[in-house]
């Protein structure tokens, strides 16, 4: 599996059908996304926290991560201030990267909207340079609004 398959998408659909618990549905969508790609060490979430305006580690899987992330700092928080998805081929040439995991080389992350609002941002690390692409891009981006569908905000924001 070189690159995300737009299956994947479908296959979050059918897990998170009928489950409203966010907890339950970031942790088996971090796990799907950890199943479905090859050449990552890490797959998860930082989820915005409204009361200390920070995003919080969330639901993942790989190695132990930053627990909290400032908007516009690193890749997931530069994501989370641009509401945009990044791909970042080199993330030691990413200026103000955060280096979580030393063995981690290429990043994609790609923004959690509901209601107009970026409420988490998902984030996937490889230890291969330049392991993500305009495919694992689109995919990511259309999980996301699936995912999006599944959470509750008031839920989350009684959470966080």
């Amino acid at each position: 599996m070189a690159h995300l398959d737009s299956l994947v998408v479908d296959q979050l659909s059918a897990l998170l059908t009928d489950e409203s618990n966010p907890i339950t549905n970031l942790s088996n969508a971090a796990a799907l996304l950890n199943d479905s790609l090859d050449r990552i060490n890490w797959a998860g979430f930082y989820l915005y926290n409204q009361n200390t305006q920070e995003l919080d580690l969330g639901p993942f899987q790989g190695k132990v991560a930053c627990m909290h992330i400032t908007p516009g700092s690193g890749v997931v928080g530069t994501s989370y201030q641009r509401n945009e998805s990044i791909i970042v081929a080199d993330v030691h040439q990413f200026a103000g990267h955060i280096a979580c995991d030393a063995a981690s080389n290429a990043e994609i992350v790609t923004p959690i909207v509901i209601d107009n609002q970026v409420v988490g941002i998902i984030d996937i690390d490889s230890p291969d340079l330049d392991r993500f692409d305009a495919t694992d891009q689109t995919v990511l981006t259309a999980f996301a609004e699936e995912l999006a569908q599944h959470l509750d905000v008031a839920h989350l924001a009684a959470i966080y």
